[in-house]
């Protein structure tokens, strides 16, 4: 199958090619992932909805992925935790969510045959309470960048976050959901 994953994003590539072994991985750059107003569920469906009008319709694919995951923070439920712009805003993150529990949520857009499909989905990570050396580790492996709340389930942080409840693919960038009917298309 002729597959795109419309995301700059390693983990997702490395969970699709798992299904899809030739899916181009190819992100936009002049997406706006600005959360805006609402809950955290709505936020990361608009942004996942912007990305999907930013597919061209001569894409030329059977089948096209868009993504995006945002954090709420565990402080305000209806406030998110994006991607760290840098070293202190990562380590700020990753200190906010120490010895915490969070939910992580997951907007995932497929586009079969000319219709779009959208997932929303969360998961909750509890993370063990950091050191200021586990912090400091952390921040240092830059395992941070690119990634929503500052850390990556599958790298670093695997050592001190736990899946609670819900899909780890949520948690690592593709909706629970719609990875198992991704399944269903690799068979």
């Amino acid at each position: 199958m002729n597959v795109w994953l419309a995301s700059q994003s390693p983990r997702r590539a490395v969970m699709l090619r798992e299904l899809f072994p030739d899916v181009k991985c190819e992100g936009f750059s002049d997406v706006d992932e600005t959360p805006g107003p609402g809950s955290v569920d709505a936020q990361v469906l608009s942004i996942c909805q912007k990305k999907s009008t930013a597919v061209d319709d001569e894409h030329g694919f059977e089948l096209v992925i868009v993504c995006d995951t945002l954090l709420a923070d565990p402080d305000d439920m209806d406030s998110v935790l994006g991607k760290p712009n840098d070293t202190v805003e990562a380590a700020m993150m990753l200190h906010r969510l120490s010895g915490r529990r969070h939910q992580v949520w997951t907007a995932t857009g497929i586009l079969l045959h000319g219709q779009w499909r959208f997932f929303v989905e969360h998961a909750i990570v509890e993370i063990d309470a950091l050191t200021d050396e586990q912090l400091v580790e952390l921040v240092l492996s830059e395992s941070w960048k690119g990634k929503a709340g500052g850390y990556d389930l599958a790298g670093p942080m695997g050592e001190y976050a736990r899946l609670v409840d819900g899909h780890e693919s949520t948690v690592l960038g593709i909706a629970g959901e719609a990875m198992e009917l991704l399944k269903t298309f690799s068979l």
